[in-house]
């Protein structure tokens, strides 16, 4: 799953990966507030987005790296 979704990920733009973030950063905290309040019921999605997250990170800064 990891490989695939990296692929995925590597043909984005920079743009694209800093809208990504975004997104990812706002689900993880939705995601959070969730399990706070008790209506979260798949508890290994925080595992995940933050998996996710990490990985566009990852790509944001090898790209600053390449310039």
């Amino acid at each position: 799953m990891a490989k695939k979704a990296m692929k995925d990920l590597k043909n984005l733009s920079a743009t694209e990966l800093v809208s990504k973030t975004r997104d990812l950063e706002k689900n993880l905290f939705d995601t959070r507030m969730k399990k706070v309040t008790g209506q979260l019921a798949d508890s290994a999605m925080i595992w995940r987005l933050r998996k996710e997250l990490a990985r566009v990170k990852t790509l944001q800064t090898q790209a600053k790296g390449k310039k």
